[in-house]
């Protein structure tokens, strides 16, 4: 294993057991302890970028819809971080998840994204998962999506819950797994 990646090892004992109690417990994090969070793991990004030649590459913090921490990365020649259907973005966060919670001693949901990939997608997705429902109304037969990540096919199950008119469950195995939508 590299060297940068070593040095993202667990934290020492304490360092950040007073956030991750007050985290675990529900408590609202101060801006304080928040930011101390998100300095982790912009640290965390930067070592991973350097493999790219980008660690200097700007990062955007903002909070999501869900609570969650997401870092934009925010440089236009850095397809290769996307991949192909998002795939090498999913396996960034994977690593990136996995590290940060390391670093910290507990799970914070933080989430990485490239030039707002994540976020366009995010909207493709519900806007192709209400267009199939339509559609399967619409023709009065069962619509199948194209394949999907666990992310995507969820957000579509999310998206639709509350359309009484149809249904919505997933088919096959990854990485060919994909949402049904049928008529109820």
């Amino acid at each position: 294993m590299s060297e940068e990646i070593q040095e993202v090892e667990e934290a020492p004992a304490g360092e950040f057991t007073a956030i991750a109690e007050r985290y675990k417990a529900g408590e609202e994090l101060t801006d304080e302890e928040l930011d101390t969070i998100a300095d982790v793991a912009v640290s965390v990004l930067r070592d991973l970028l350097s493999f790219f030649d980008a660690r200097e590459t700007p990062i955007d913090e903002y909070e999501g819809d869900e609570g969650e921490l997401i870092l934009d990365v925010t440089a236009p020649d850095l397809a290769v971080l996307i991949g192909r259907h998002g795939r090498t973005l999913e396996s960034l966060q994977t690593i990136f998840s996995l590290l940060v919670s390391r670093k910290l001693g507990f799970r914070y949901p933080v989430a990485v994204d490239v030039e707002g990939y994540k976020s366009r997608r995010h909207d493709k997705v519900i806007s192709m998962a209400h267009s199939a429902a339509s559609r399967a109304v619409r023709q009065h037969s069962s619509v199948s999506l194209p394949p999907m990540s666990a992310y995507e096919r969820r957000l579509v199950h999310i998206a639709l819950r509350d359309n009484d008119r149809v249904d919505t469950h997933s088919e096959g195995s990854d990485p060919e797994r994909r949402v049904v939508i049928t008529v109820l």
